[in-house]
């Protein structure tokens, strides 16, 4: 049972992470204008990573409480801080990662109550 729940919870964040890459490409997106391909590229990308979230939440939701689920959504705010850097070359500073920090706090106390009786 513990297993299940750690495989499930590994599939919600690795599935949060595919959602953060849509604002990658909504980002991206910024440096083409109309008509350029690059533009569409990163509209129908879009479109896609968000279709393969919407499914892979479905799935979630069947196997965990949707209240669970949607507290470590907030994770996103952290892939947001990781893609900024890796790919856009964005400043990591103290107020980011508090924000990371309290983010994360947050999603690990709710988890810790959730396995409360």
């Amino acid at each position: 049972m513990k297993g299940r729940r750690t495989g499930v919870l590994l599939g919600l964040h690795l599935l949060l992470m595919v959602y953060s890459l849509s604002s990658v490409l909504s980002k991206l997106s910024g440096r083409y204008s109309w008509p350029e391909p690059g533009l569409f590229l990163c509209a129908f990308g879009v479109l896609g990573l968000l279709g393969v979230y919407a499914l892979g939440w479905q799935q979630v939701i069947k196997r965990m409480p949707l209240t669970a689920a949607f507290a470590n959504k907030a994770v996103t705010v952290v892939w947001g801080l990781v893609w900024g850097v890796l790919l856009f070359d964005e400043a990591v500073t103290p107020g980011k990662l508090a924000g990371c920090a309290l983010v994360m706090a947050g999603v690990a106390l709710f988890a810790a109550e959730e396995g409360k009786p």
